[in-house]
């Protein structure tokens, strides 16, 4: 990357706060040459991009300069960067449809340009919602056609003229005027992962707008404080569910128009919420067409060439993040959502995927230092994430990023001054996984409780992650959720309140109860739901495609299920709720991570503390008991403040909450107090001090 950096031994290079993460993880000291060699390859591009373009802040602004452009006078401006293209020209509405009529000029570096007067009525030559389109002549003479990669409205086309998406110049007469602040960053982020297409019940896609209307309310009810939006970025397979992204600066038009979009954001600030986008930066779609493949007639262009450039499992193109262009492509498209939509932070996408030449395929990350500091690791990648992150926080200090991470690589959510990667969370990925495997292969006799809190607690100190049940991983088809792996076919015939008692389903409303809310209390720093899982949607999630003959059947989400007071799934809401406005109250999430006191694998009971409470799970199928001795370390009185074995919840209401615990002198389990309590076989029960 060629800068005063590179030719400098590594462990001369100045890391601002290096001490701190060494000092924190003392077996990161043999890995220090390959921090400060990291963040020297990471200066050495802050140095570049300010002597080319003067700033970060100037060179991440490329939706400024690249793409079309109405000017005050009305005159259109439009560039590229395609510097492997002979020639470039604009086609469209505005010019009949002539190929060669309005030549792009050549610049340096590979960039192109050209200036439209007005029209002679001194209106703008290209009106709102025209089609555009550009004409490419590759390196070898051939003419292709293309979307701007900078495109911001692109939409499919009616299906008599085939399946090729249609770039349409944007520009209403009328913006969207944000009316609401944004919200302050969540000190406990509660996150609801959600898909506006899906939102609605009826076999269609949803739009943004009935989703503000329809499941904002719902989001806000259920005590969450942050929502997730998926498929935000343009596929042209909806299938994908988003993640094969053909146009990268534009919004989804499948549920609206981007005004529309903002309108959606307005709304989620409103009722408080923080709007996290999932982006993928990670890979691009294969299409040619609609997306930005081959866009200049070479293979390589945003791309890496030859085998690098090929994910082979996800069909898609990686993006060569040491080209200058790229990089700028990349890191303005962070700032866009931003500036253009109002969003408040990220979640990156494959960042494992990313960070590795292996693309993560095929390695076990076994927990030895050698997997995330050997030839494996992509610099290039990861200096790209460290640049994201750096830019991103300093222009945004509320901005909140995570990492979709199975590595779990050290520094990940530290900052960029320790020479970290910069997210603010990880996802603790390993946590459903465990949640699957137990309920797939094992009888609830033969869990493992030490082994299960291992995987609860097993995350880096002060690298923050987001602990999760389930998410739309777990909801695909092909998979089940959590609720289906418990109830399956029963929850057809047995979750009407008025149906006979059926033993799969009173298991499974308790364990969905108690796997949730040790996930929540132990498992992370943040908390995440998909759609519909907090009252255990009963069906998977399957998109329509020529497999399933086009159908909208599973691409939607129930909500007449939860709404119906006859059926079991209200109890599962109720207690999403409850647990939420719980935490709300207490913040375990940004307090320290919880101590474990109990983790008895004979009575499959587990004990601990957080923020000030209590937590004791009782997860054996038939054994209750009627004085269980739990440590505690504060004395005094405790209460019930949350019991899943209540009647609201769906439980069979044998605990009286209104019963205070005082404390005995005696310690227990290495606390300082000890107090007896009532557990019945799979229930938790949250105690306060008072």
């Amino acid at each position: 990357m060629g800068g005063k950096f590179s030719s400098m031994d590594p462990m001369e290079v100045e890391v601002p706060a290096l001490k701190d993460l060494m000092d924190r993880d003392p077996y990161l000291h043999p890995y220090e040459r390959e921090f400060r060699r990291r963040y020297a390859v990471f200066k050495d591009y802050v140095e570049r991009v300010n002597a080319s373009d003067g700033s970060l802040d100037q060179f991440t602004k490329g939706y400024d300069y690249f793409g079309i452009h109405v000017k005050p006078d009305n005159s259109v401006v439009a560039r590229e960067w395609a510097p492997g293209a002979q020639q470039v020209y604009l086609t469209g509405d505005f010019n009949g449809w002539n190929k060669e009529s309005h030549p792009y000029t050549k610049l340096e570096y590979g960039k192109w340009e050209i200036n439209i007067p007005p029209a002679a009525d001194g209106s703008c030559p290209i009106k709102h919602l025209s089609e555009i389109k550009l004409v490419i002549r590759g390196p070898h003479g051939q003419q292709l056609f293309r979307l701007s990669p900078w495109a911001k409205y692109v939409v499919p086309p009616p299906r008599s003229e085939g399946f090729t998406y249609k770039q349409l110049m944007w520009n209403p007469p009328e913006k969207y005027q944000f009316k609401h602040p944004k919200p302050k960053r969540p000190k406990s982020l509660r996150v609801y992962e959600c898909h506006v297409g899906i939102g609605t019940q009826e076999g269609k896609v949803g739009s943004y707008l009935e989703f503000a209307k329809n499941v904002v309310p719902r989001i806000v009810r259920q005590g969450y404080n942050a929502i997730q939006l998926m498929a935000i970025m343009e596929h042209a397979y909806y299938a994908s569910f988003g993640y094969q992204v053909t146009s990268f600066y534009a919004a989804s038009s499948r549920y609206g128009t981007p005004e529309e979009l903002k309108e959606l954001i307005d709304v989620c600030h409103a009722n408080g919420l923080f709007v996290l986008l999932d982006m993928v930066h990670s890979h691009a779609s294969k299409n040619v067409d609609d997306g930005i493949n081959q866009f200049d007639g070479t293979n390589s262009c945003y791309f890496h060439d030859g085998a690098r450039g090929e994910h082979t499992l996800w069909d898609s193109r990686l993006f060569n993040y040491s080209e200058y262009e790229v990089l700028r492509f990349l890191l303005s498209n962070l700032r866009w959502y931003v500036e253009e939509y109002g969003f408040d932070g990220y979640r990156f996408d494959g960042v494992t995927s990313m960070l590795y030449h292996s693309r993560g395929l095929g390695q076990g990350f076994g927990g030895h230092y050698d997997d995330y500091f050997g030839l494996n690791v992509d610099t290039e990648a990861l200096v790209y994430l460290m640049l994201g992150n750096y830019m991103l926080h300093k222009l945004y200090p509320e901005m909140i990023t995570i990492a979709e991470d199975v590595s779990g690589m050290p520094a990940m959510c530290r900052p960029v001054a320790e020479a970290g990667i910069g997210f603010d969370y990880r996802l603790a990925m390993a946590i459903p996984d465990k949640w699957i495997k137990m309920l797939k292969e094992q009888s609830d006799d033969d869990w493992d409780i030490g082994n299960l809190i291992h995987t609860l607690t097993n995350r880096r100190w002060m690298e923050p992650a987001v602990a999760y049940a389930e998410s739309h991983d777990q909801a695909l088809v092909g998979d089940k959720t959590i609720a289906f792996w418990l109830m399956d076919k029963e929850m057809y015939t047995h979750m009407s309140t008025l149906s006979d008692p059926s033993g799969i389903i009173d298991r499974g409303i308790a364990l969905h109860k108690m796997i949730r809310l040790i996930t929540h209390s132990l498992g992370g720093e943040a908390y995440l739901n998909f759609i519909g899982n907090e009252f255990g949607h009963p069906e998977w999630l399957d998109f329509p495609r020529a497999g399933n003959n086009d159908s909208y059947h599973y691409a939607r989400r129930q909500w007449n299920l939860v709404d119906d007071e006859n059926l079991k799934y209200k109890f599962l809401n109720n207690f999403d709720r409850a647990m939420n406005l719980l935490e709300e109250k207490y913040g375990w999430l940004h307090q320290d991570s919880g101590y474990v006191s109990c983790k008895h694998q004979d009575d499959k009971v587990i004990v601990f503390e957080r923020a000030g409470l209590l937590f004791a799970f009782n997860f054996h199928p038939t054994k209750s008991y009627t004085d269980y001795r739990m440590g505690v370390h504060n004395p005094g009185g405790y209460r019930i403040v949350l019991n899943s074995d209540d009647k609201e919840f769906g439980g069979f209401g044998r605990i009286d909450n209104s019963v205070v615990h005082q404390t005995f002198d005696e310690g227990f389990n290495g606390r300082r107090h000890s107090i007896q309590a009532y557990l019945p076989s799979r229930v938790a029960i949250v105690l306060a001090n008072y």
